[in-house]
């Protein structure tokens, strides 16, 4: 009796687990929501709404490429320092344009991409190690090119991107979504995204049936990294300034988390990107909750590592 009684229970966390694992994240945000709407009412208000909005962008682009690249079974620590890159080369060509600054700042985004996705793809250099590699050099670059200050941003036309607003929409919030819708389409729609899927389920496999591996592998990092670009530029724009030394510090560990809580497997093979945009969410939701009720950060970046802990835990309980 008491082994029908272990057995009954160890198939219905065996249920549990990938339900936790593919719709927990919505259901914290629920749960948080729910929470803040009784012992935070201020929380609700137009303009706190807005402003998670608008502060969540670049976590969720970063996250968004950080989802495809772990979709291929690797990881992209370089996505920080693209970040700061592009924040300092605005400045230098700030003087021709808006347009022109910010076709340089992606352009130096791609740059880093296609170093990382020739280290991987070509050379066979492990992801972790190409990216460490780039997320060191790329922000002493960033440094260098920057002279190690702070400087302001007046064009008005690339402060907009930062702090401009459609139709009572936020700009950013604007471009946030059409990249999210694009990465969707991208991953569940196209014939990429199916041989992104079999490249992270099974990198040998794909490469015996004929699957175009190395430029699968390639792609995914050089729209990681041009997608840090795009939020290098919004953090710019919003801030006014161009500030190298400090933006995206730290930036790949909470896109990690928000992918890992979204549902997408470290092992890859599989991309969420709905359950990624939610785990920015989740993230910029918990720190709000935090901040408002005076909490020390410290403690934001503690749940942040127990959230990442949780996540993984269901994960191996799905894989087992």
């Amino acid at each position: 009796m008491t082994a029908a009684v272990a057995i009954s229970r160890r198939r219905g966390a065996e249920k549990v687990m990938p339900w936790l694992q593919s719709y927990g994240v919505y259901l914290a945000i629920v749960v948080l929501l729910l929470g803040n709407l009784i012992f935070t009412p201020a929380f609700f208000a137009t303009g706190n709404l807005r402003t998670q909005l608008i502060q969540v962008v670049p976590v969720l682009l970063v996250a968004l490429g950080m989802a495809i690249v772990i979709g291929t079974g690797g990881i992209d620590l370089s996505v920080g320092a693209v970040m700061a890159l592009a924040a300092a080369v605005i400045p230098l060509y700030i003087g021709y344009g808006p347009v022109v600054a910010v076709g340089f700042a992606l352009a130096a985004g791609l740059l880093v991409g296609a170093a990382n996705g020739a280290m991987v793809a070509l050379v066979g250099v492990q992801a972790i190690v190409a990216t460490l590699s780039l997320m060191v050099a790329g922000r002493g670059i960033a440094l260098l090119v920057s002279g190690e200050k702070l400087t302001s941003i007046e064009d008005p036309g690339l402060l907009r991107l930062g702090q401009g607003s459609i139709a009572g929409i936020p700009v950013p919030v604007l471009i946030a979504a059409v990249l999210a819708v694009g990465v969707f389409v991208l991953v569940n729609t196209t014939t990429f995204g199916k041989q992104l899927a079999a490249v992270g389920g099974n990198r040998t496999a794909a490469r015996l049936a004929g699957l175009p591996v190395r430029r699968v592998l390639f792609t995914v990092y050089v729209v990681s990294a041009v997608l840090a670009a795009v939020a290098g530029v919004i953090s710019t724009a919003r801030l006014g300034a161009s500030v190298p030394s400090t933006l995206g510090n730290l930036i790949e560990l909470s896109a990690i988390t928000a992918v890992v809580i979204g549902g997408t497997p470290l092992t890859g093979g599989r991309v969420r990107v709905l359950g990624t945009i939610a785990g920015a969410l989740l993230l910029q939701l918990i720190t709000a909750t935090l901040v408002m009720h005076d909490v020390p950060d410290a403690y934001a970046q503690l749940t942040q590592a127990a959230i990442i802990l949780i996540a993984v835990f269901l994960q191996r309980g799905r894989a087992r």
